[in-house]
């Protein structure tokens, strides 16, 4: 006997068993999976705050170094002001002169808030040192920044840092210069850029790298001079740190910086790890108090279950003995009410009823057989068919050669509706069935009645379900054609097309109401066998059974005019009715 086989568990211990895999286990699951949920859910929300606040970071950088940018193609598009400080001046007086009628105003104005300073430097010797322009001397190309600036040849602003201080540098050499060397040095402000990386919102540190991936700037503040100018690679980062990377992608000026943040894992999961204490307790609440109630309610059934099987063990020893009744309609009383009126029942059905009933259907089921058997051996086909061919020739010998001919498509119907022992037949087969019939037809309006069949030689060998033309052309004749007062016409068309095999039957007769033919289509749908069309709901069934949901079946009529059915079949092998 299988230990852990349902069937043979008591019931108790299937309660158990539910207990623990309803109950039990998914409590455990359901918190650890809660827990690691809401873990995942606020590792995703600080992934996405950080993410968005160095994002505005990087906006507003960019906004920042902007201000300088525009400064600096202002004064590189200049077309006077660059050939102003190219000028080579006769006297001092002539430059003063120069300087307070035009430079003093072009330089008045330009600093903003992301503007520290800017200064104009120049090697034409005709110029003196003062406010925005100095002398480009041997001591400024000695420089740090000067050195980094010559790496660089594009036409935009470079971004140089050197000394912790952000500097965009630029010749100013758009128009001739006369040989002459001419730059613009613009220092952004730090202390705002300081004040955007240490209120940026992002928990964590934040790393400015240059093109060569060397860190520039920095909100650490514990570690900001030692880590300047260090490559970012080579910091060393405990294990759980969530690493986040924006790189300014598009911008001449600020292609290959980025910035780069670090956030600390432990720091984002604070606030759940705060909640274990309260998962926990959630945890035994919902453990103990569905095992009190599980409890007590699995008791009760239990019990009266018992009492149940009690008595059902006394039936099995032919002891009829009701179960007292009580108070309950839950399941289980049903079940014990159900109980007392099937042990009567039985109990009735043993003692009166059972003997006199099996002898009542014995009787019925001989008398079926009987009628069977007589059924069977009123019709005999050979007998039939012998009788026709008689009449055949009776009238061939008369010479009715038209009633012989007749007679003879009556025998040909006859014997192949009989003889086709398979559910398919070949559409020549089913084509020279509808022959025969339309012969008899004709031979019962005359010349009310023409028909014209045609077919492509080609699918003449395929093989559809048997008789499932011919209820169509039966019903276009004799409802169709019959109540027409004119000369009746009846076409069938059967072609290929697009992989399908096309049927085509239309009769000018005296068509059908809409009202009419949604009647007919109602009645092709239903289960139902019933009605004046059993033959075509007949076919249209055997179709959709052969076929299923892979042909089409479209009626089109107009009162007065005629009708107009069309079907096709799909050509596909492994689709046809014989496979």
């Amino acid at each position: 006997m299988p230990r852990w086989n349902l069937n043979y568990m008591k019931l108790r211990d299937k309660l158990l068993l539910m207990y623990v895999l309803s109950v039990f286990i998914p409590i455990v699951v359901t918190n650890v999976v809660f827990y690691n949920v809401t873990s995942a859910n606020i590792r995703s929300q600080k992934t996405r705050d950080a993410d968005m606040a160095l994002n505005n970071l990087k906006n507003d950088l960019r906004v920042t170094i902007d201000q300088g940018v525009g400064l600096s193609y202002s004064l590189y598009m200049d077309p006077v002001f660059n050939d102003t400080i190219s000028r080579s001046f006769r006297s001092h007086f002539e430059y003063i002169d120069a300087y307070n009628s035009y430079l003093k105003g072009q330089f008045s104005g330009q600093l903003n808030q992301g503007i520290r300073w800017y200064q104009v430097y120049t090697d034409n010797s005709t110029i003196l040192s003062s406010g925005y322009i100095d002398r480009l001397t041997d001591q400024v190309r000695s420089s740090n920044w000067y050195v980094q600036f010559q790496a660089y040849s594009a036409p935009y602003p470079a971004l140089i840092s050197t000394d912790q201080m952000l500097s965009l540098v630029q010749r100013l050499d758009s128009f001739d210069t006369g040989g002459r060397e001419q730059l613009l040095k613009i220092d952004l402000n730090m202390d705002m850029i300081k004040t955007y990386f240490h209120n940026s919102g992002f928990d964590g540190k934040v790393y400015l790298l240059d093109p060569g991936g060397h860190i520039q700037f920095s909100n650490d503040s514990t570690a900001e001079a030692s880590q300047i100018g260090k490559r970012y690679s080579e910091i060393q980062f405990p294990h759980k740190m969530i690493p986040f990377e924006l790189t300014y992608t598009g911008i001449n000026y600020l292609e290959g910086w980025s910035l780069h943040g670090v956030m600390d894992e432990e720091i984002v999961l604070k606030e759940v790890r705060k909640s274990r204490s309260f998962v926990v307790w959630l945890a035994c609440i919902n453990f103990v108090l569905p095992s009190i109630i599980i409890a007590t309610m699995s008791r009760t059934i239990h019990v009266r279950l018992v009492r149940i099987l009690k008595h059902m063990k006394k039936v099995k020893t032919q002891n009829f003995q009701t179960i007292p009744p009580e108070d309950a309609r839950d399941e289980i009383g049903q079940l014990t009410m159900e109980f007392n009126r099937m042990t009567e029942t039985i109990h009735n059905l043993i003692h009166e009823v059972y003997l006199a009933d099996i002898q009542k259907k014995d009787l019925e089921l001989k008398q079926q057989q009987a009628q069977l058997h007589a059924l069977h051996s009123q019709i005999n086909p050979h007998f039939l068919f012998n009788t026709l061919e008689s009449v055949r020739m009776r009238s061939l010998i008369k010479g009715e050669k038209e009633t012989a001919k007749i007679v003879h498509h009556m025998a040909k119907m006859f014997r192949k509706s009989i003889s086709w022992n398979q559910n398919d037949v070949t559409v020549k087969e089913e084509l020279e069935l509808i022959e025969s019939f339309l012969q008899i037809q004709k031979y019962r309006f005359g010349e009310k009645l023409q028909y014209h069949i045609e077919a492509d030689p080609a699918i003449l060998m395929y093989r559809i379900p048997k008789m499932v033309i011919l209820p169509f052309v039966e019903n276009a004749s004799i409802h169709g054609i019959e109540s027409s007062p004119g000369v009746g016409i009846i076409q069938l068309i059967v072609s290929t097309g697009n992989g399908q095999l096309l049927i085509r039957l239309t009769d000018n007769g005296i068509g059908m109401s809409q009202a009419k033919l949604e009647e007919l289509l109602s009645y092709l749908g239903q289960n139902t066998d019933m009605g004046e069309h059993v033959g075509m709901k007949n076919a249209y069934s055997r179709l959709k059974l052969c076929y299923k949901n892979h042909f089409s079946f479209v009626i089109q009529t107009w009162e007065g005019e005629g009708t107009h059915i069309q079907i096709q079949l799909p050509l596909d092998v492994s689709s046809m009715p014989g496979d």
